[in-house]
C-alpha cells in the first residue's frame, strides 16, 4: 500500500505507484508527525484507474445481485474482526477520540448492513394489461463507473455512505479520499480485497484539485458524489452536471438548536454540548448555534458554559480524553481568526478555547471548546461554517423567533429543538427550514435506511446518500412495454 512512505492507488485488483511527481505529506493532528505522503495524482492516475473499473463493470453488473452481496457479507465480517486497527487509523489521520472513531465506524458497518438487502431495494415493478394483452414493467439496471470524493472529517463513514450501494447496484466505483486523511480508505480497501471482489470493481486514486478536475471531465465516470464545503460543492455539482453526470453533493451547514424553558437543562446541556463539540467541531450535523427562548436563556448559558470547560482535550487515543484536536495548523489559525473576528465587532467570548496548551503535545492542532454570545444579528459570523468547536449562542423572545432566526440562514443540514412540549416539538419539526430534524437530539444523524437529507446550500441534488435514495442515485430506470399476439404464439 505505501512505497517509502508514499501511498499507492489500487486498481485492476492491485496495488499500484502514481504517476504523480508531487505529494503531500500526511500529518498526526495531535502531534505533529508526518506518518504518510499522499501523491498528488492528476489526469494519468484518473485514467488509469477509470480504465480499470470500465472494464470490470459489463462482468459485474451481469453477476446477480444475491452474489454481489455475498462480498459485502465478507466485508461486514472483516470490518468486525479488525474494527479497532481502523478505528486507531481514524483518530491518528483525523485527531477524534477512539470513541469517536468507534462510532464513526459504527455507522459505517451499518451502511454495509442495509446494502446487502439491494435484492430487495432494487426491484422494480411491473402492471399486467396496460392495455388488452400489454404488460409493462419497470426495473432498475446499474450506471456503469461511479466515483466519490469524500472529506476529512469522517475518513470511513462518508465513503461507505456510497461504495456499499454503489457496487451492491452492480456499478464499478472509485474512490477518492481526502488528500489530508487517505491512510483508513487504504485498510478499507485492503480489507475488500481480502473478500475476494474481483478485480477493478473497487478502485482507489489518491490526489487532490487534479484528480477531481479528471474525474469530473472523464466521459466514463457516470455519477460523482461529494461531501465537503458548500463553495467546492457548488464547483463539482456545476462541472460535473455540465459533463452530463449525474451528482449529488453535500455542502456546509450551520445548524441551529433551540432551547425552550421547559427543556430538561441537564440533558439539553450534555447533549448539546457533545454536539458542538464532539469531533472538535468538525462535522456536518454539529450544532453551531444554540438559540434560547424566553426564560431558557441565563441558565442555559451557565450550563453550556461549565461544561464545555469541564470537557478534556488531548490526543485521542489517551485514555479519559473526550475532545481531540482540528485536522491541521491552517485549520486552527482560521477558526482563532473567525472567533478575534467575533470578538473585535462586539461579540462576547464567554469562553476562550484560543492558545490551547497540552502537555506533551504542543505541536498539535488544538483549541479548546469556545462559546461566543452576543453577535449582532448582522454579523457575517452568525451565518458562517466555523467548522471548529466553537458555539455561538443567540436568544429569542418565542419560538415564531427563533424560526424566523433559522430562515434567515442560507443552509439547511440539520436543525433541533429541545423542549418537553408536544406541540412545541411538531411545530418545529413542521417549520424549521432543515433537511435532518431533531427532537431532543443534538445530532440528528439519520440512520442508514433513512436518507441523509440537507435542504439549501446544505446540498445540491435531487438523490441524498444512504437507503433508498442511494439504490436510485446509482441506478438507471428502464421501462418496458410488452406485446405477445396470440397468432405468434400458433407458430410454435
Amino acid at each position: 500500500m505505501a512505497r517509502n512512505g508514499q501511498l499507492s492507488n489500487y486498481f485492476n485488483g492491485a496495488w499500484q505507484p502514481s504517476a504523480a511527481s508531487e505529494s503531500m505529506d500526511v500529518t498526526n493532528p495531535a502531534t505533529g508527525e508526518v506518518i504518510a505522503r499522499t501523491p498528488l495524482g492528476g489526469e494519468s492516475d484518473v485514467g488509469a484507474v477509470v480504465e480499470s473499473a470500465a472494464r470490470a463493470f459489463p462482468e459485474w453488473r451481469r453477476t446477480p445481485p444475491e452474489e454481489r452481496i455475498q462480498y459485502l457479507f465478507k466485508f461486514k465480517q472483516l470490518l468486525e474482526a479488525h474494527f479497532d486497527e481502523i478505528a486507531e487509523s481514524i483518530t491518528v489521520e483525523n485527531g477524534k477520540t477512539l470513541v469517536e472513531a468507534k462510532a464513526e465506524l459504527r455507522r459505517s458497518v451499518e451502511n454495509v448492513e442495509v446494502a446487502c438487502g439491494i435484492p430487495v431495494l432494487m426491484q422494480g415493478y411491473n402492471l399486467e394489461d396496460v392495455a388488452r394483452g400489454i404488460d409493462e414493467m419497470m426495473i432498475r439496471q446499474p450506471l456503469g463507473v461511479v466515483a466519490a470524493i469524500t472529506p476529512f472529517n469522517f475518513p470511513v463513514m462518508v465513503p461507505l455512505w456510497f461504495l456499499p450501494y454503489a457496487i451492491a447496484c452492480g456499478n464499478t466505483f472509485i474512490a477518492k479520499p481526502s488528500e489530508r486523511v487517505p491512510l483508513s480508505m487504504q485498510l478499507i480497501v485492503r480489507l475488500l480485497e481480502e473478500t475476494g471482489l474481483p478485480k477493478g470493481v473497487v478502485n482507489l486514486v489518491n490526489g487532490g484539485k487534479s484528480a477531481v478536475d479528471a474525474l469530473l471531465a472523464h466521459p466514463d465516470v457516470r455519477a460523482i458524489s461529494f461531501v465537503g464545503s458548500t463553495p467546492v460543492a457548488r464547483y463539482i455539482y456545476s462541472r460535473g452536471a455540465e459533463n452530463g453526470k449525474r451528482v449529488q453533493c453535500q455542502g456546509g451547514a450551520k445548524n441551529h438548536v433551540v432551547v425552550l424553558p421547559d427543556a430538561d437543562l441537564e440533558m439539553a446541556t450534555h447533549i448539546i454540548s457533545d454536539s458542538a463539540f464532539g469531533c472538535a467541531g468538525q462535522r456536518c450535523l454539529a450544532v453551531s448555534v444554540a438559540i434560547t427562548v424566553g426564560e431558557a436563556r441565563k441558565p442555559f448559558r451557565d450550563a453550556i458554559v461549565e461544561q464545555a470547560r469541564s470537557i478534556t482535550v488531548g490526543y485521542g487515543l489517551d485514555e479519559g480524553v473526550q475532545m481531540g484536536p482540528v485536522i491541521t495548523r491552517d485549520s486552527k489559525e482560521r477558526i482563532e481568526g473567525l472567533i478575534a473576528r467575533g470578538a473585535s465587532a462586539g461579540g462576547s467570548v464567554v469562553l476562550d478555547g484560543r492558545n490551547a496548551n497540552i502537555d506533551r503535545y504542543g505541536t498539535g492542532n488544538f483549541i479548546k471548546p469556545t462559546v461566543l454570545a452576543d453577535l449582532a444579528p448582522e454579523s457575517d459570523l452568525v451565518d458562517t461554517e466555523i467548522f471548529g468547536p466553537v458555539l455561538t449562542l443567540r436568544h429569542a423572545d418565542t419560538i415564531d423567533e427563533a424560526l424566523v432566526m433559522l430562515a434567515k440562514s442560507k443552509y439547511g443540514n440539520a436543525a433541533s429543538i429541545f423542549t418537553a412540549s408536544g406541540a412545541a416539538a411538531r411545530k418545529f419539526r413542521y417549520e424549521a427550514p432543515a433537511g435532518n430534524i431533531g427532537v431532543n437530539i443534538g445530532v440528528a444523524a439519520p440512520m442508514a435506511y433513512f436518507p441523509f437529507s440537507g435542504w439549501k446550500d446544505s446540498f445540491l441534488g435531487v438523490l441524498h446518500g444512504q437507503g433508498h435514495d442511494a439504490v436510485e442515485f446509482y441506478t438507471d430506470k428502464k421501462v418496458v412495454i410488452e406485446r405477445w399476439p396470440k397468432e405468434w404464439s400458433r407458430k410454435f
